[in-house]
């Protein structure tokens, strides 16, 4: 149903993917399938061994199984809907599905980026305040702080929806998923002013917790300078090199894929890449966390039988 301005009611959109390029998406889909199952198992074998190995009830790998968690289900709401659209030839849908993938994911990932900050303030006072670390994070304080991290989550999401736009003048996503970018394309009127606003909105999401990262690593870092000793230098790296990794992956993914200027048209490579930094990026966290860690390692090793298995 089309209005005066081209407005239309829209009930579904469809999804286009690499149709264009069927051997591509092929290809596409098997590799992002096993990285989505490895990313999964990863995780969720991270969620157990914390949960199940009392060595590992530390504010460190509280927060790291929320982590863990957290990207369970950031990877789950976007990659299922590419697979589909992966092995259909007129894959669609509903707009009310399609507003629920976009809000969901800019939910968890706003969630992630805060989630990482706490665990960097974590490591500072770890590092920082070693006397008065299971004091400063009680499990009281751990339980406010991954309270707070989901409910401001959801507090800058539920702002977002209500600011969000509600017209459409298409329902054609160049895209395997409802990627926001691509569906503001699809905004009625002049889409500038949308743009910038939701320039700013990423810049802030990225920038605030990133500077109170590395803020707090600075502080990290004036505090290891001041250690004379080679095991202490080691202990206080070794703490910090996952989460920073982390970080590293995270945040510079997700500047060089929302911080570019937008262009009139998706690419095939900015879908691909687009696609694969939701399964991949969830993928690498266990992986660096279990390969960089010697805790995670010992309780690895337990849960395979003991010293039988090597990792």
């Amino acid at each position: 149903m089309m209005n005066n301005n081209s407005e239309i009611v829209v009930t579904e959109f469809i999804l286009l993917g690499l149709s264009n390029h069927p051997v591509a998406q092929a290809i596409f889909f098997w590799i992002v399938l096993v990285v989505y199952l490895i990313g999964l198992l990863g995780n969720g074998m991270m969620v157990i061994l914390i949960i199940t190995n009392s060595h590992l009830h530390t504010p460190m790998y509280f927060f790291l199984s929320n982590l863990s968690f957290l990207d369970i289900c950031y990877s789950s709401s976007s990659v299922p809907q590419a697979l589909v659209t992966c092995t259909t030839k007129r894959a669609t849908i509903s707009f009310i599905g399609c507003m629920a993938q976009i809000h969901i994911g800019l939910y968890l990932g706003t969630t992630e980026y805060i989630l990482l900050a706490v665990m960097a303030y974590d490591r500072f006072v770890a590092i920082c305040s070693p006397l008065h670390y299971t004091m400063i994070m009680s499990w009281k304080v751990c339980v406010q702080l991954a309270t707070g991290t989901w409910g401001t989550g959801f507090i800058l999401t539920l702002i977002f929806t209500v600011s969000g736009p509600k017209r459409f003048c298409g329902s054609v996503i160049d895209h395997f998923t409802c990627e926001p970018q691509t569906v503001s394309k699809l905004i009625c009127g002049d889409n500038r002013l949308n743009n910038i606003v939701s320039f700013i909105n990423t810049a802030v999401l990225l920038i605030v917790p990133f500077t109170f990262i590395l803020v707090t690593y600075l502080r990290i870092g004036m505090a290891v300078w001041r250690i004379r000793s080679d095991q202490g230098w080691y202990k206080a790296l070794s703490t910090c090199s996952s989460h920073l990794a982390v970080i590293g992956i995270f945040y510079g993914s997700s500047m060089a894929m929302y911080l570019q200027p937008k262009s009139k048209n998706t690419s095939d490579k900015d879908k691909v890449v687009s696609a694969l930094y939701g399964a991949v990026t969830p993928m690498l966290n266990p992986l660096i966390y279990s390969l960089r860690n010697k805790d995670v390692k010992r309780a690895l090793q337990k849960l395979f039988g003991g010293k039988g298995f090597k990792y």
